[in-house]
């Protein structure tokens, strides 16, 4: 199924949009978790912690799932395809990746953020920020952002049967 070039540019544009907010959302989190793992202000950290929780589900989620599907219905909508070139399978595979890390992640991050609200003082857990979780997954975003720029050399075995039975077809 080959969506129309239309289409195709408004998917494109929507994937786009979304990726690139999903990356900045980290970045946002990325510095609100250094805040709390720096400052030794209890107000500064419990604030910090109630809007990662904020920035994770009400932007990074839906973000990130969007990316996923777009990107999804970019590949199976395109000659691109799923299953053709590596550089689409090891994308798609990474992004499934961090959106299950975060989602994983995120009840952890709620969990601390409900203690922040409802104490007075600090917690253990309110000590300290989240930027192990934060650091990797923009590294790993901006891997998937190289791959898609410069779309490395590569065709899977599904890549070579289809090339083979497009050039027999004529």
């Amino acid at each position: 199924m080959t969506m129309t070039p239309a289409v195709r540019k408004l998917v494109l544009t929507i994937h786009l949009a979304v990726s690139i907010g999903w990356i900045g959302a980290v970045v946002a989190y990325l510095v609100l978790g250094m805040s709390a793992a720096t400052n030794a202000d209890v107000e500064i950290v419990r604030a910090a912690w109630i809007a990662m929780d904020l920035i994770g589900w009400l932007a990074i989620v839906p973000l990130a799932v969007g990316s996923l599907v777009t990107g999804l219905i970019i590949s199976l909508g395109t000659a691109w395809g799923l299953f053709r070139y590596y550089w689409v399978v090891i994308t798609f595979v990474l992004t499934t990746f961090c959106v299950l890390i975060l989602l994983l992640h995120m009840p952890s991050v709620s969990s601390v953020a409900r203690s922040a609200r409802a104490t007075a003082g600090p917690t253990v857990t309110e000590r300290g920020g989240d930027l192990l979780h934060p650091g990797l997954g923009l590294l790993v975003l901006l891997v998937i952002t190289v791959l898609n720029v410069y779309k490395p050399r590569g065709v899977t075995p599904d890549g070579w049967r289809r090339q083979r039975e497009e050039r027999s077809h004529p």
